[in-house]
């Protein structure tokens, strides 16, 4: 593994990579590495969230039933968009 040096950071930042790393039981090397890890993945789009199976089945059911709640001035309208003129 290759050893990698950081400078210039903020204080801030350390004492919160810090508080995580006592956090989760982490020495510092291991909760930057942990870190960089997440932080990649979630930039690279990995991390993104996929509902299969009986959860895709359910979101799916549940997106149709509010789709199919009556257009009222109140409780209905909420989250929606005015048709277009």
């Amino acid at each position: 593994m290759a050893d990698i040096m950081l400078s210039d950071i903020d204080d801030t930042l350390i004492d919160r990579i810090g508080r995580i790393a006592a956090r989760s039981g982490w020495d510092m090397s291991s909760a930057i590495t942990h870190l960089l890890e997440k932080g990649l993945a979630a930039y690279d789009g990995a991390a993104e969230v996929r509902f299969e199976g009986s959860e895709a089945a359910a979101l799916q059911a549940a997106l149709e039933a509010l789709a199919s709640v009556p257009d009222d001035p109140g409780f209905a309208m909420i989250g929606r968009t005015a048709a277009a003129s």
